[in-house]
């Protein structure tokens, strides 16, 4: 963490008397709920604090971040030190503390990540996607790597030439390959695994282009073509926690929502091919004959 976005709680707490009163007001309304207001809008924040919205810019200049996406990415950092069980978790708490401080953490994330998504990024990626000829998935971890292989699973059943690439010479491979009318999407959470970011930037070189589902102003950020930001605030114990992990999914799944409305009728009617053949076949159904065979009393009444 740099030297602007280190325990800025703490200094919060001790500018906070030598900023104009507007900007006390601000202040103070994080510190009452850190949590709350990492999920608030700008204009949620301003209503609250009872001030106008460049008044929330201005506080956040005010420490030194360029702006207020940058401050809550720092508040999340540091909210994410405060405990070595969960950010939000105490060793005293009790299990219905433990349900309803992580429950609510995650949701809190969530709706922060609702509003920090760029509806217009999100639909350039998925028309990258939409005309691309191939999509080679990388990651790196087993995080990443289950990410790629729903991705390009879901990108299958859309009909469209798909691979999850997890190996590092099968990545550099991939890249030599995907040429012009390829695309590389890029998972990755950390965003600063050497091998992945060497077969992204061999990749652009041979003219494909990158898609980035990562945190910002990391350097797979900087290095893609369009950047799908990914911020959560950090575990206290895993590298990428869960909240990271939900937060991924949901981008794949809004993602290939939009490639299927790009693909049109056409998608639309391979999904329900694909569902009629694996019914046929006894797949993705309730009673699957085997369930029979294996327990023919599951089909008995019960006495």
């Amino acid at each position: 963490m740099n030297a602007v976005a280190s325990s800025l709680l703490k200094r919060l707490k001790t500018k906070a008397n030598a900023l104009p009163r507007a900007q006390q007001q601000v202040i103070a309304l994080i510190l009452k709920d850190p949590e709350q207001a990492l999920t608030m809008s700008v204009d949620a924040l301003a209503a609250q604090a009872h001030v106008s919205m460049p008044t929330i810019m201005r506080t956040a200049r005010q420490f030194g971040f360029e702006g207020v996406r940058e401050f809550k990415l720092a508040l999340a950092q540091d909210l994410g030190r405060t405990s070595s069980v969960h950010r939000a978790v105490s060793l005293e708490d009790d299990c219905a503390v433990v349900i309803q401080k992580i429950l609510g953490s995650t949701a809190a994330s969530l709706t922060a990540l609702q509003h920090q998504l760029n509806p217009n990024t999100l639909n350039e990626a998925a028309d990258l996607i939409a005309q691309a000829t191939r999509i080679d998935c990388y990651s790196v971890g087993t995080t990443s790597a289950f990410m790629a292989d729903d991705l390009q699973g879901r990108l299958f059943r859309l009909g469209k030439s798909a691979h999850a690439i997890h190996d590092a010479h099968k990545q550099l491979i991939s890249a030599a390959s995907l040429g012009i009318h390829g695309v590389a999407v890029a998972i990755s959470h950390v965003g600063r695994m050497p091998f992945l970011l060497e077969s992204v930037t061999f990749a652009r070189q041979q003219g494909a282009k990158v898609i980035a589902i990562t945190q910002p102003h990391t350097p797979l950020a900087d290095i893609a073509d369009v950047v799908i930001d990914v911020m959560v605030p950090p575990d206290a114990v895993m590298r990428v926690g869960t909240e990271a992990y939900i937060a991924h999914l949901l981008v794949i799944e809004l993602l290939m929502i939009l490639v299927l409305q790009k693909l049109g009728p056409k998608a639309i009617e391979l999904q329900t091919q694909y569902r009629e053949v694996l019914q046929q076949h006894g797949q993705d159904v309730d009673q699957h004959p085997w369930i029979h065979w294996t327990w023919p009393h599951a089909e008995k009444e019960p006495t």
